[in-house]
């Protein structure tokens, strides 16, 4: 009887308790109940905000960089005969009904940090104003800058801007870029008019300048691939963003961000800091590094050595192939670095490049041409195909020789990973863990360019800019020139793809990725990769997402689960 009592005593007790005697503080971990509260923890968020710009190195079809790059007419899948992601990536195809889960997740966790910090906004104590509207405009260029990602990529997504769970279906694009378009204006305006210095744009932090040149790139995609006139902004009365006020975003960030051309444009890319590579030594190169000293980079995707998933991979990915299998280890390509091979140039791009322009071998390595200094070139080095000897020079692995003769190197070599050697704290020598460079989202030659053809009333100043940098006389600013300058200017940076989606000229892809002489193992062949019409250079919507949505989410044209296997 006592034990009944205690147990009747103990449940009355409990019975009339609040709710707080059961829903105790959480003290070992942050949720939205105490976190944030500081600029603080605002900034914590921001750097998690960023986080999904550097992709999974774990998923290579997570990048942006890396599809695009394969999928425009510049490229071939290539790699060895077991890369069917890459190679399925490039002919407009699939190795499952999930191949692109990674992107769409990545960009969506994007785009809920960012929904997060916008909820929790009033609920934080912040130092200071400025601090304050900073933080905020970064939060929505980068909202923005998801959702392009997302837009670009699958056609249609579901448009959510608060953190609830939410089921909705696909926005249309017009909803969507009207959506991206007014966070970019909301970015400008609150984002500072600071005049570029060392550091800024280069940290990996977006700015007003960064802002005005992405909005001019989501203009010129949405009207050149839906062919509209303007994008109408969201709400009664929200109006319409017009090429006018375009035009006037980019001419000010030109006039007055303080953003600038470097002079040599081959200091841009890290084979030039190696100073005994036969072609830097002739060219006298010297590149410019990632240390905030490079006034033409208005945003850039910066990538960890602690975290192997957030390097840079693609340059491990578009890296000659295992060249070590000549004998000589690292020497006889010198300075590129041993990779996995994807991503062979088409020789189209190489064969119609006018000569005299110095982009063209500072973009492309002719590993036959002797100006080059390659030692030795191994075909079918591990297996590899579509090998034109044509390959990248902007995002691929770069060693150097080592200042300290005793110092760790490959063995024998006397070679060390370029990131290794600026950052021997990485304390791995595996090529596969050295690939951290910057990725350049925007350069200041692109926002000339884009000011070009947008019909600025500079439009020839700026192309004779880009070209006089290079040695090159004026031409006419022509949409024919512009296109064909932005294909040698912005070669291998992730932009040709896009840029011939909006401009309807997806047969250039099919037209020179056919007949194309190529090595597969050693033997000679002739292979054709032709564009798929029928998705309208959309990915698929992963499976998964579909499922999960019940329906609500519907498959692109060209994917249903019988078409494009690879």
């Amino acid at each position: 009887m006592k034990k009944i009592l205690l147990c009747i005593a103990s449940v009355c007790f409990m019975a009339s308790c609040s709710e707080s005697f059961l829903d105790t503080d959480n003290l070992t971990k942050k949720d939205s109940s105490i976190f944030p509260t500081s600029t603080a923890d605002a900034n914590q968020i921001l750097t998690a905000m960023y986080r999904p710009v550097m992709g999974d190195a774990g998923f290579p079809q997570s990048s942006s960089f890396l599809i695009a790059e394969l999928m425009s007419d510049d490229r071939f899948g290539a790699g060895g005969t077991d890369d069917h992601d890459v190679q399925a990536i490039a002919a407009f195809k699939k190795t499952s009904e999930n191949m692109y889960s990674r992107y769409w997740s990545l960009r969506w966790e994007g785009i809920y940090r960012a929904n997060f910090m916008l909820k929790c906004e009033p609920n934080i104590t912040w130092d200071s104003e400025t601090e304050h509207t900073r933080i905020i405009g970064e939060t929505y260029f980068m909202r923005a800058y998801y959702y392009f990602e997302l837009a670009r990529a699958f056609g249609r997504v579901p448009l959510v801007l608060t953190t609830d769970p939410v089921n909705n279906p696909q926005a249309e694009p017009a909803e969507m870029y009207g959506q991206i378009a007014s966070d970019l204006l909301t970015a400008i305006d609150m984002l500072p008019a600071t005049k570029w210095t060392a550091g800024v744009g280069t940290d990996g932090h977006a700015t007003k300048r960064a802002a005005q040149a992405m909005l001019a790139r989501v203009f010129l995609f949405y009207t050149g691939y839906y062919n509209a006139e303007s994008i109408t902004l969201p709400g009664e009365g929200g109006g319409t963003l017009t090429k006018a006020q375009v035009i006037s975003f980019v001419e000010d960030c030109v006039s007055n961000s303080g953003h600038s051309l470097v002079p040599e444009y081959r200091n841009l890319w890290p084979y030039s800091a190696a100073a005994d590579y036969k072609y830097s030594v002739t060219n006298k190169l010297s590149w410019i590094g990632e240390d905030g000293s490079n006034p033409e980079a208005l945003f850039v995707a910066k990538h960890s050595g602690n975290d192997w998933s957030a390097r840079n991979n693609e340059a491990l990915f578009f890296s000659l192939r295992y060249q070590d299998e000549g004998g000589n280890k690292w020497m006889d390509c010198y300075p590129y670095g041993s990779g996995w091979g994807c991503g062979t140039v088409t020789p189209n791009l190489y064969e119609t490049w006018p000569t005299n322009d110095p982009r063209r071998t500072g973009s492309i390595l002719n590993v036959d041409d002797a100006n080059e200094g390659i030692a030795a070139y191994v075909d079918g080095a591990q297996n590899q195909i579509h090998d034109t000897h044509l390959w990248n020079k902007k995002y691929t692995a770069i060693n150097t020789k080592a200042d300290d003769p005793e110092a760790e190197t490959y063995v024998g070599t006397g070679i060390e990973p370029l990131y290794w050697h600026l950052y021997p704290s990485l304390n791995t020598l595996d090529y596969q863990s050295n690939n951290l460079q910057d990725f350049y989202v925007i350069r200041f030659s692109d926002v000339l360019l884009m000011g070009a053809e947008l019909g600025s009333s500079h439009a020839q100043e700026y192309m004779d800019r880009v070209r006089a940098r290079v040695g090159l006389a004026s031409v006419p600013a022509t949409l024919e020139n512009i296109q064909n300058e932005r294909r040698w200017e912005l070669a291998f940076e992730g932009i040709r793809y896009y840029d011939l989606l909006r401009w309807h000229k997806e047969s250039l892809i099919t037209e020179h990725r056919s007949n194309v002489k190529v090595r597969n193992q050693k033997a000679e062949t002739t292979i054709s990769v032709p564009f798929r019409a029928e998705t309208k250079g959309f990915l698929p919507i992963p499976d998964q997402e579909i499922q999960k949505s019940q329906g609500v989410l519907v498959q692109n044209e060209g994917w249903a689960s019988n078409e494009g296997n690879f």
